[in-house]
């Protein structure tokens, strides 16, 4: 009788506590709900004199318009600035949240210069479970301390020491390349991209993946998994809760591709460090040496051994957001600018015989590896680099919170928030950039460049907070474009129209860049 007794008891106490933790569970969605609603009421109220797109319904806002694929979601955001250029700024509801977007110079340099207005948006949060509080996602005077540690490692001096490695990258991505000449048109797109991640593997972490040779690793397939969830959660509000999103699919996938990320760099960065310690105490065997490469410092190195003010050391984890944020910033933006250049260039055969000349002034015939003095003189080429970044910039928007009000365009926008700024709609002001659609290369020769507004053009972001990444991105592009464009002459017959833009995390042609090579210096090029 008492084990029955027992039994019983101990069933009413599991039922209990599953009924509990229901109840707990409903008591917080309804207070986060209530929180929401509250919050909302309150932004609506206070920003209900700036203009506003048409459609919005309360709680949901513009949510049901929003198309759900990338493609038609980017063509939405880009038509509706299109549509009231001359507005100095446009309200757009994504749920309850308002987004306040801007897209022309002079409000720009309201927000960019401030700097009161460095916090990233809250949409920014949905970055932290892979990357931390590392120098993008983190605020306020951990970001300026980490900035202050971080901006010597992007000195040109140190820089140097990684063209090497983008040379060599870049001659396996042209021997791969080969097999296309004088066939037909193949989407280059991924080929870049793994050239890229390469890159930036090897410079960022001193390991070399091999991404070229397998690009079916598990590393460089989390790393697209993972960027996919992080998009699709910034745009769907049902998924913005913690808790409810770790019951669905995706978030039970995103949590599968942080342990492989994760597992991955703290391999790398627990390798690295014993490394670093056997050559202080001189405690190499003679076996280990022929494995080792003597090659230049990856940036984890230059981050093992950073002090702040007071002389102290990054963490494991501190050094392992700084790599992760490396990863993610510093290999798909770059593939991305690469592949739009050689699309324009494919596009408009009387610029890449601009280059070409150029090449065939300061290479010769020669296929020696590019060097830094060799990059400074690829003047014209950075022109193509920096119009294609102008039409299609990697980064299609960027968002700040707003820490105090702010007066934009003439009107008040409130303490908390969030203003998107859109690049792409940006570089085409045609106050600034006459015929916006065009590819002009010469738009950004010094002496058409004067004059111009310095807040029309900011691929890169632009004040406190700009890309720190900038000089790395720029010599990364001439190098693997400077070597391409040495060994192949490219022809493009895509329109624009076939590209399919997706603006997600980064601007992408959905539908490929489709590209023909030939063999550079014939009859036919």
């Amino acid at each position: 009788m008492l084990a029955l007794w027992m039994l019983g008891f101990g069933q009413k106490l599991l039922l209990w506590g599953g009924l509990c933790a229901v109840s707990l569970a409903g008591v917080t969605l309804t207070l986060n709900l209530l929180q929401m609603v509250t919050s909302y009421a309150w932004k609506w109220q206070q920003l209900r004199a700036l203009p506003t797109l048409e459609g919005a319904y309360p709680l949901l806002g513009h949510a049901l318009m929003v198309k759900p694929d990338a493609r038609d979601f980017f063509q939405q955001i880009i038509e509706c600035t299109e549509e009231y250029r001359n507005l100095p700024l446009l309200t757009l509801w994504l749920g309850p949240v308002p987004l306040v977007a801007i897209y022309n110079a002079e409000n720009v340099e309201v927000i960019l210069t401030s700097s009161k207005h460095i916090d990233k948006s809250s949409m920014y949060k949905f970055l932290e479970p892979w990357l931390g509080l590392g120098l993008l996602t983190s605020t306020g005077n951990k970001w300026r301390s980490r900035r202050k540690m971080l901006t010597p490692t992007f000195h040109f001096a140190i820089l140097e020491d990684f063209l090497d490695v983008m040379n060599e990258q870049a001659n396996i991505l042209v021997n791969k390349l080969e097999k296309h000449v004088n066939q037909e048109a193949f989407n280059c797109f991924f080929y870049i991209t793994l050239c890229a991640l390469d890159i930036i593997c090897e410079t960022a972490m001193g390991k070399n993946i091999g991404a070229q040779s397998n690009g079916d690793s598990e590393y460089v397939r989390a790393v697209y998994r993972m960027s996919d969830s992080i998009h699709q959660r910034m745009k769907t509000p049902w998924l913005w809760l913690d808790f409810l999103f770790c019951m669905f699919k995706e978030g039970r996938e995103q949590k599968r591709s942080l342990k492989i990320l994760h597992n991955f760099t703290n391999s790398v960065i627990t390798e690295r460090a014993n490394e670093m310690k056997r050559d202080e105490e001189g405690k190499w065997d003679d076996k280990d040496f022929p494995t080792r490469k003597n090659k230049c410092r990856a940036f984890l190195d230059l981050l093992l051994n950073v002090t702040d003010d007071e002389g102290n050391k990054l963490s494991h984890e501190e050094i392992r957001e700084e790599v992760d944020t490396f990863m993610f910033e510093g290999h798909d933006t770059t593939a991305a600018a690469v592949n739009w250049s050689l699309y324009l260039l494919g596009s408009y055969p009387e610029v890449q015989k601009k280059v070409d000349n150029e090449l065939e002034e300061i290479f010769g015939k020669s296929d020696r590896p590019a060097t830094l003095e060799d990059l400074k003189k690829l003047k014209y080429l950075e022109c193509v680099i920096k119009e294609s970044l102008r039409l299609f910039p990697p980064v299609p928007f960027f968002a700040r919170n707003l820490n105090e009000d702010c007066d934009v365009g003439g009107y008040k926008i409130v303490k908390g928030s969030q203003v998107i700024i859109v690049p792409y709609a940006l570089h085409r002001d045609p106050r600034y950039f006459p015929d916006p659609e065009e590819f002009v290369p010469e738009r950004f020769l010094p002496e058409n460049s004067k004059g111009r507004h310095s807040y029309a053009y900011v691929p890169f972001s632009a004040g406190p907070r700009n890309c720190i990444g900038q000089k790395f991105a720029i010599m990364e592009e001439k190098t693997i474009l400077s070597c391409i464009l040495r060994h192949f002459w490219v022809e493009s017959n895509q329109k624009r129209e076939e590209l399919g833009l997706a603006g997600e995390l980064i601007l992408r042609p959905s539908n490929g860049i489709w590209v023909k090579l030939k063999r550079r210096n014939t009859d036919e090029s």
